[in-house]
């Protein structure tokens, strides 16, 4: 296992995001031709503004007050995944709806303008205000509180959603999202996350739009719920009599993979480092995923890929803003290879990052971080 607790720029409230000096790797360069989707990959969901407090020594106590040693604002939701696609050099669309508020505003400029992403399909609400979410990270977790009215009532997806590779859905038990099914009419990839099931069911046939999905990639409680196995090994397993492809997160193990086409499993640890918020790494840990699948990495390779990129989200503030870009994957991979301890079989782990990483910084490095405040005047 790589211990690595080499941040990237921990703190740093730099503003150089993806459309603003981050390098510029494009993961699918070899594999691009004319007529190919204008989009990577497509998302449609609610984005929030985060606010997130770390630091603190413990939950809160009912009637006392707690003091956050940092605090970092950043758009959230369904943002945390655009951002760690776009940043990884895949061609991002999301279709989401932005109050008119400062919230909305800066979330969208955020998204459009710091990261590339394109919001072409989204749209702006009048007088609807933006959804709120307060994160507090303590011993290495995170509680949430939310808040936010109805969303507006059309619909933020288009009804035919755009040609891309691939799109990232959220299923949830019980519920169809009719876009699924047509984007994979058009030969988009569909890769698949859930979240707990409230209802207490975990029927997998509840999970009615898994069967246009190519990936589907629970944590390890979610899987062994769902297909009621006693591991989360074997949970894999049964989940590709369901999807051809099954990841499934193990926490601080890492994360195993199963691929029924062609009977290949993986299994890859995860990366010590020294956690400062968890909020979003999950996403991260997706984005990396279907980055590594669309450029047609071997599967042990994208476990792999998917797990750093995670590793080293979680050592900045927030969600969206936490995601790694490949300066950064650059510089840890340069960082690691200096450490003399560190042990050979698990450095040529990663070799297959030495072609496709930076020689050098981009100037404007590190990427634009969470910040405690939204709004400060510009100096003319």
């Amino acid at each position: 296992m790589i211990a690595s607790n080499a941040s990237t720029g921990k703190g740093s409230s730099h503003f150089g995001g993806t459309g603003q000096g981050q390098a510029r790797v494009d993961p699918l360069a070899a594999l691009r031709v004319p007529d190919d989707p204008p989009w990577d990959v497509y998302l449609t969901g609610t984005v929030f503004l985060d606010i997130i407090f770390t630091g603190l020594g413990s939950a809160p106590v009912r009637g006392t007050e707690s003091w956050a040693r940092g605090m970092g604002s950043s758009p959230g939701g369904v943002a945390n995944m655009a951002t760690a696609l776009a940043r990884l050099g895949l061609r991002t669309s999301l279709a989401a709806a932005f109050g008119d508020d400062h919230y909305g505003e800066y979330c969208w400029d955020t998204l459009e303008q710091g990261e590339g992403i394109d919001l072409s399909p989204s749209r702006r609400v009048p007088g609807w205000h933006s959804p709120v979410t307060v994160s507090m990270a303590y011993e290495g977790e995170r509680t949430m509180v939310s808040h936010g009215h109805e969303p507006p009532p059309e619909e933020p997806a288009p009804n035919c959603p755009p040609r891309a590779r691939a799109a990232v859905a959220s299923l949830e038990p019980g519920k169809r999202a009719p876009w699924i099914a047509q984007a994979a009419g058009k030969g988009t990839r569909i890769f698949a996350d859930v979240g707990w099931d409230e209802t207490g069911a975990w029927d997998l046939a509840g999970l009615a739009d898994l069967e246009h999905c190519e990936a589907f990639l629970p944590n390890a409680e979610e899987a062994m719920r769902y297909t009621g196995a006693s591991c989360p090994r074997e949970a894999a397993h049964a989940l590709t009599e369901h999807v051809p492809l099954a990841v499934v997160t193990l926490g601080a193990e890492g994360a195993y993979a199963v691929d029924r086409r062609t009977g290949e499993a993986a299994e890859v640890p995860a990366i010590e480092v020294e956690a400062l918020d968890p909020t979003g790494a999950g996403d991260v840990f997706v984005a990396g995923f279907v980055t590594g699948t669309l450029a047609g990495w071997p599967l042990a390779d994208r476990l792999a890929f998917a797990g750093l990129t995670a590793a080293l989200s979680v050592q900045e503030f927030g969600g969206s803003l936490s995601a790694p870009g490949w300066s950064e994957i650059g510089a840890w991979w340069r960082k690691v290879q200096s450490v003399d301890s560190q042990d050979p079989a698990a450095l040529r782990r990663y070799a297959f990052l030495a072609d496709m990483i930076p020689e050098e910084t981009a100037p404007g490095w590190p990427l634009r971080r969470a910040v405690p405040t939204i709004g400060f005047g510009r100096s003319a």
